[in-house]
């Protein structure tokens, strides 16, 4: 399991600063299998012609020299016992890993009124059963374990018993991780959308959830790892979903680093609020895209960036290309800017008004002429 721990370090000025000059984010990209052959939705067909596993993995083959280095898929319908060994001879051939499973208890009518937080006894035992074999999958294959309640929630708010909705999503979640023991879940909040109403809607929910399921966890070898200051359920926030709950991604990061718990990150664009429209990276709030990642830099981020996309209108190679592109500019653009700049206005911002603000202007325009001259900033 990946140590997290790092990402929970404080620092003081001079411990950032050099920080700051040293790490630099991985471009270590994932791509979820699910948006290689975008299906139609409530308004329009498809676009384009399904795949078969062997033609999504051949296009994920020909992406390996550019960074991609892992795929995700959800278990049972895109990854499962039967193909599992065409995703190991893409590892042996290109280096690129299945890196995320996802078990889906959201798909399928069974789950209408919810999976595991459904108050039908036999169809939350059928959502804990697909919860034990998506994580004893993810442990043969030694994957992180991305959860998105998809379908888990409310449209009416009228008499809905909060308290044992919850309770029943987490128990039930802790039941299948005590009966898998080992594995990290990562849960992927989101405000609305399949639901009117998500069960978990964003960041802070998600953390609370975390801690909640934590809690619940009784196995020997989990209560072990807990002990030890490893987060067992950590998070996935999807940009998209951060920002349909109107958060900001720089605050929303640093809130689920601060307690060691950014086991994974899905990448698109958003605008606020909206439904999902799972964008290619920075084509909405570049600015939101910066902050953000040089919020991982701050505090250490070691883990994939996951490409969550929906390209309806171009081809997948190209939209994954565009965004691993972006993605690596957006690394490069935090390791470029001037650090001493950045802490000195953050810790001394009496002396320093303005100062950050006029250094922003020119790193987003870096070619722009007739500016005023570029203020001095002091450190102390």
């Amino acid at each position: 399991m990946r140590d997290l721990r790092s990402q929970t370090i404080r620092r003081d000025p001079d411990q950032l600063l050099k920080h700051l000059k040293e790490f630099s984010v991985e471009p270590k990209f994932s791509a979820g299998v699910w948006f290689f052959a975008p299906g139609g939705g409530r308004f329009h067909d498809r676009y384009v012609d399904p795949m078969t596993t062997e033609q999504m993995l051949e296009i994920a083959a020909d992406l390996a020299e550019h960074g991609l280095k892992g795929l995700e898929a959800h278990y049972p319908k895109e990854v499962n016992e039967d193909n599992l060994h065409l995703y190991r001879q893409l590892e042996k051939d290109t280096g690129i890993r299945l890196a995320m499973v996802g078990p889906m208890p959201f798909y399928e009518p069974e789950w209408r009124f919810g999976s595991l937080s459904s108050p039908t006894p036999e169809v939350r035992k059928a959502a804990i059963r697909r919860i034990k074999k998506g994580l004893a999958f993810a442990r043969e294959v030694d994957s992180l374990v991305v959860l998105w309640p998809g379908i888990d929630g409310f449209e009416d708010a009228f008499g809905i018993d909060f308290y044992n909705m919850w309770d029943r999503f987490e128990d039930g979640l802790a039941e299948a991780m005590d009966a898998v023991p080992g594995v990290r879940v990562a849960i992927e909040p989101k405000p609305y959308e399949p639901r009117g109403n998500n069960i978990y809607r964003n960041t802070p929910d998600g953390i609370i959830m975390a801690q909640d399921v934590e809690s619940r966890l009784k196995s020997e070898k989990n209560r072990k790892i807990l002990s030890e200051g490893h987060a067992m359920v950590g998070l996935n926030p999807e940009v998209g979903h951060v920002r349909m709950g109107g958060e900001d991604l720089a605050y929303a990061f640093s809130r689920i680093l601060r307690q060691g718990r950014l086991a994974h990150t899905h990448w698109n664009s958003q605008p606020l609020g909206n439904y999902d429209q799972d964008l290619n990276v920075g084509v909405i709030a570049p600015e939101q895209a910066f902050a953000a990642m040089y919020a991982l830099k701050m505090h250490g981020y070691n883990e994939y960036l996951g490409i969550d996309i929906n390209p309806e209108r171009m081809p997948v190679d190209r939209a994954l290309l565009n965004n691993m592109d972006r993605l690596k500019a957006l690394i490069q653009a935090t390791d470029e800017v001037d650090h001493e700049l950045v802490v000195a206005c953050i810790e001394n911002p009496d002396k320093n008004m303005g100062v950050l603000e006029a250094y922003l202007t020119r790193l987003a325009h870096p070619n722009a002429r007739d500016l005023s001259p570029m203020p001095s900033y002091q450190k102390k």
